[in-house]
């Protein structure tokens, strides 16, 4: 038998992981950018908005969309701290300055992704979802082998999940336009650099391949 990562999604099996697309990093009003004149904001951050308004979005409402039309997982996972002073948070997030307060607006996915009533969203409060959530019991429960991720930040959290993931035995599928960071070398680069440790392909194959 031939081991391979380039496996096709059985449905049964599989589900869809989007990663900290939520109000605090993905919104203009989001706690990470408080304080930026728009001009600062336009400067450091504006493209990536950009990016993230014309093709990474809609790229992933159309993943939302076609794995619920199938009836396949859909999961989610967000920055948020268990307490409201967030020290319950990874000293790598105290030492950043993140702190996302227990059920606060911030911790949300942002309205153009939202969860349905009956999806699973798993608040975290490290890098890596598979670190500090209980993510891969569920996942377990669930049956699911094959964990397809998109989401941000690309070269961070992203790269974090799949290569947890890996190592814990999922076979893993990185949709490469609908992830982004912020720059297109730094989105490049890491999707270079991850290439060894999952199966990447478009938004278009993806929904191609659940049809």
């Amino acid at each position: 038998m031939t081991l391979t990562r380039n496996v096709p999604l059985q449905l049964d099996q599989s589900a869809m992981l989007f990663i900290d697309v939520q109000n605090f990093a993905a919104h203009r009003k989001g706690a990470e950018f408080d304080g930026l004149s728009d001009a600062e904001f336009d400067a450091k951050y504006g493209w990536f908005f950009g990016q993230m308004k014309s093709t990474i979005v809609p790229n992933m409402q159309r993943l939302q969309a076609a794995f619920r039309k199938v009836g396949g997982e859909v999961l989610y996972t967000t920055i948020e701290s268990l307490t409201k002073d967030g020290r319950d948070r990874s000293l790598d997030y105290k030492i950043t300055g993140f702190n996302v307060p227990k059920g606060s607006w911030d911790g949300k996915m942002i309205d153009e992704l939202a969860p349905g009533d009956d999806e699973i969203v798993f608040p975290k409060s490290s890098s890596s979802v598979f670190v500090s959530t209980h993510i891969d019991y569920v996942l377990r429960n669930l049956g699911v082998k094959q964990l397809v991720i998109s989401g941000i930040i690309t070269d961070q959290c992203v790269e974090g999940a799949i290569r947890d993931a890996c190592d814990l035995g999922y076979l893993v599928t990185q949709v490469t336009d609908a992830c982004m960071t912020y720059s297109q070398d730094r989105h490049d680069h890491s999707l270079r650099t991850i290439k060894g440790y999952c199966r990447q392909v478009t938004t278009d194959e993806l929904v191609s391949e659940l049809r």
